[in-house]
C-alpha cells in the first residue's frame, strides 16, 4: 500500500472526521430509544401534561428553553447546566436571566426517566421531546422528534449573549441569526409562531408601545395599562392577545392588525419580505402547524461540532 504524505494523510484526516460527524448527526432517530427506554415518551408526556395542567404557560417556557439551547452551540442541554468554578453559564446570560423558566420540570421529568431507564437519554433529548409536547398539550402540532443527542459537559454566558436574538431585532438581523443556523427566513417565520403563547416581561415591550408608531392604538393603549413609562419592567402581558394560552395562528392575525407586542415580532410584518408568508400563516392554519413542525425538528437538528459530550445524570451539572 503506497504510503502518505503529511499533507495527504492530514487531508485524509478531515475526510474521515467529517464522515464521522455525518454518522454522529445521522445517528438521530425517532427510534433511537426504542429498545434502551420503551416509556420514554410517555414518561416526557405524563411530565409536561402535569406541568402544563398546573400552569398552561409552561409549554410556552420549555419550548423557549429548548430554543435558546439550540442556538447556543447546538442543541445539547447546556442552557440547563448551573455555573460551576470552571465556567460561567448561560442561565444568566442577558436573554435568560430572571426570564428563562422550566428547570425544574425539566428536572422532575428526567427523574423519572432515571428511574426507568438509568444513564441512558439525555437532558437535550428530554428537552426536546418536552419541547414537543408542551406545544401538542395546548392545541398545536406534533412531530416526530428524532433522538440520541448528547450532553455537554460546558456552558458559555457569552454565546448565549452573542447568538440569541433579541427583543428589538430587526427583521434583517433576525433572518441574519437564524441564516447563521441554517434555518431559513421561512423556519424563522413560523419558529416565530411560538409566540402565540407565553408572556414577555414589560421592559422588552416598552419602548414598541409607546414610540413606535406600526402599532395598533388601542393594542397600545391596552399594553400600557399594565407596563408604565417606568418602574413595572417585570409585568408579564401575553404575546397573543387574543389566545394567551392556545397553539393556534392568532400570533400572525395579530400582526396583520399591527398587534405585535414585541418589536422583533412586528418586523415581520412590516412592508419586508416576509409579509406574503405571515399573511398566509394568518389565512391558513394548517400551513402555519405543518411548517412550524418542520422548523422545529430541523432546529433541533442543530448539534455540537465539538466538545466533550455525555449522558448527564443530573441535568443541572456535569457527572
Amino acid at each position: 500500500m503506497a504510503a502518505f504524505t503529511r499533507p495527504a494523510f492530514l487531508g485524509l484526516a478531515v475526510v474521515i472526521l467529517s464522515v464521522l460527524a455525518g454518522a454522529a448527526n445521522a445517528q438521530l432517530s425517532p427510534n433511537f430509544y426504542s429498545t434502551s427506554c420503551p416509556k420514554l415518551a410517555g414518561i416526557v408526556r405524563s411530565g409536561m401534561s402535569s406541568a402544563v395542567q398546573t400552569e398552561k404557560r409552561m409549554a410556552a417556557s420549555i419550548v423557549r428553553l429548548f430554543f435558546h439551547d439550540c442556538f447556543v452551540n447546538g442543541c445539547d442541554g447546556s442552557i440547563l447546566l448551573d455555573d460551576t468554578s470552571t465556567f460561567t453559564g448561560e442561565k444568566n446570560a442577558g436573554p435568560n436571566a430572571n426570564s428563562a423558566r422550566g428547570y425544574e420540570v425539566i428536572d422532575a421529568i428526567k427523574t423519572q426517566v432515571e428511574a426507568a431507564c438509568k444513564a441512558t437519554v439525555s437532558c437535550a433529548d428530554i428537552l426536546a421531546l418536552a419541547a414537543r409536547d408542551g406545544v401538542n398539550l395546548v392545541g398545536g402540532p406534533t412531530w416526530n422528534v428524532p433522538l440520541g443527542r448528547k450532553d455537554s459537559r460546558t456552558a458559555s454566558q457569552s454565546a448565549a449573549n452573542s447568538n440569541l436574538p433579541g427583543p428589538g431585532s430587526s427583521l434583517a438581523t433576525l433572518i441574519s441569526m437564524f441564516g447563521n443556523k441554517n434555518l431559513s427566513p421561512q423556519d424563522m417565520t413560523a419558529l416565530s409562531g411560538a409566540h402565540t403563547i407565553g408572556r414577555s416581561q414589560c421592559q422588552f415591550f416598552r419602548n414598541r408601545i409607546y414610540t413606535e408608531t406600526n402599532i395598533n392604538a388601542s393594542f397600545a393603549t391596552l399594553r400600557q395599562g399594565t407596563c408604565p413609562r417606568s418602574g413595572g419592567d417585570s409585568n408579564l402581558a401575553p404575546f397573543d392577545v387574543r389566545t394567551a394560552d392556545g397553539f393556534d395562528n392568532a400570533y400572525y392575525q395579530n400582526l396583520v392588525e399591527q398587534r405585535g407586542l414585541l418589536h422583533s415580532d412586528q418586523e415581520l410584518f412590516n412592508g419586508g419580505s416576509q409579509d406574503a408568508l405571515v399573511r398566509q400563516y394568518s389565512n391558513t392554519p394548517s400551513r402555519f402547524s405543518a411548517d412550524f413542525a418542520t422548523a422545529m425538528v430541523k432546529m433541533g437538528n442543530l448539534l455540537p461540532t465539538s466538545g466533550t459530550q455525555e449522558i448527564r445524570l443530573n441535568c443541572r451539572k456535569p457527572n
